[in-house]
């Protein structure tokens, strides 16, 4: 059976690391440091099914990433990462169905998983 493809978006190279590490028996985890890189991997991978960004990065954060990617490829299902409080912009982009959810730092392992089982 062929694991789900999620695309891991940080620009943070140690987050990549422990991500791509705590989840390789569950997911394809593909992984890029950049809201810019994460887009040409969408462009370029067709069978990505899930996207997980953190939101503060450098250049393009998580949501400004989300709405440009949503405008080529809708149906992926994207999550935001963030060590941070949720903004109004954040419940916004949820409620108008452009974010599925959010996870927090430290993110649990257990509650990422139950959220894509349940999609797969």
């Amino acid at each position: 059976m062929n694991k789900p493809k999620l695309l891991y978006v940080d620009d943070e190279a140690i987050n990549l690391y422990l991500f791509r590490e705590m989840f390789r028996n569950d997911f394809e985890i593909l992984i890029v440091s950049s809201g810019k890189e994460a887009l040409e991997e969408l462009r370029e991978i067709e069978d990505i099914q899930f996207v997980i960004t953190d939101m503060r990065m450098p250049e393009m954060d998580g949501l400004q990433f989300i709405r440009k990617a949503k405008e080529n490829r809708p149906k992926v299902i994207y999550c935001l990462l963030t060590g941070y409080d949720v903004t109004k912009e954040m419940e916004k982009a949820i409620e108008e169905k452009q974010v599925a959810r959010y996870f927090a730092k430290p993110l649990d392992p257990a509650e990422i998983r139950m959220f894509f089982s349940a999609r797969t």
